[in-house]
């Protein structure tokens, strides 16, 4: 058992993957907190996907993934906020027509760019290819967004249950929004060297959407979720490793698989425990 716990991480691409993974896990699951409450699902979808042309253009000139990725979701929001002023066309509309362009966008760019570098990483990521050097820069985003999440965790949780009282207590709304959409951005390029655009909303809902459905409380939702993140990280890596399986889409797999448990079997609110609910109040009725 101690040989089949400790194999993998004899080799040192697995233990940098391991350490990368589980920032990116746990920064993640910060942040899916706030998306949930907020349901900001799709904007999270949308983020992640838009910051793609930011990161190949700073990749061509030579500047930081985080730099590229923050103008392309200001861009993104700008361009959704200015299709859905026009009165026509509803929020979910806007979000999807601006993030599959800006995508499709990244999608040309990636094709067209003549470099050594498989860009493709960009949407399928490549934990198992992260360098120190890249744990370093993943490091450094994981600490910056979850000190800001969580020094202004107050303030956000305000903002996410109540912008008005917000608002009337000296809070600024739009502000703690806008902060909010820059860290998702940042979180989105933590997530994409691990699992790429395409995983990194999965890693950006699971945790939250799953310590949802165990708790009213919001400090522990954010314990839950980051237990669960890590978890489900530790555990597909196990499995990429002995199924030979990609490791980004197994710990993806893990979590949603852990998703569906607590949705069947949480002792509150999951399917069994409604179905029971129900049946007690028709045999008191």
């Amino acid at each position: 058992m101690i040989e089949f716990l400790t194999e993998p991480f004899t080799l040192p691409f697995m233990m940098r993957a391991l350490i990368a993974t589980l920032m990116a896990a746990s920064v993640c699951a910060l942040l899916s907190c706030w998306l949930v409450m907020l349901g900001w699902s799709l904007m999270g979808d949308a983020i992640s996907h838009a910051v793609v042309p930011g990161v190949v253009l700073a990749y061509i000139f030579g500047l930081p993934f985080a730099v590229g990725a923050v103008i392309a979701a200001l861009c993104a929001v700008a361009l959704i906020g200015a299709v859905r002023s026009s009165g026509r066309v509803r929020e979910d509309a806007a979000i999807g027509i601006v993030f599959t362009t800006l995508f499709s966008f990244g999608l040309v760019l990636i094709s067209v760019t003549a470099t050594n570098t498989d860009l493709n990483h960009i949407l399928f990521g490549n934990v198992l290819g992260v360098s120190w050097g890249d744990i370093w820069q993943i490091g450094i985003l994981a600490v910056i967004v979850a000190a800001v999440l969580l020094m202004k965790r107050r303030d956000f949780v305000l903002y996410a249950f109540d912008p008005g009282f917000a608002h009337a207590i000296g809070l600024r709304p739009r502000l703690l929004g806008g902060i909010l959409l820059v860290i998702l951005a940042l979180t989105s390029v933590v997530g994409l060297q691990i699992v790429g655009v395409v995983l990194v909303v999965a890693m950006l809902i699971i945790p939250g959407s799953t310590a949802r459905l165990l708790t009213d409380r919001f400090v522990p939702m954010l314990v839950i979720a980051v237990a669960v993140s890590v978890l489900g990280t530790v555990v597909g890596l196990y499995v990429s490793y002995y199924a030979d399986v990609s490791s980004g889409g197994a710990v993806v797999l893990v979590q949603g698989l852990m998703f569906l448990a607590v949705y069947v079997l949480a002792p509150r609110y999951g399917v069994l425990a409604r179905w029971r609910a129900r049946r007690q109040s028709a045999a008191l009725s």
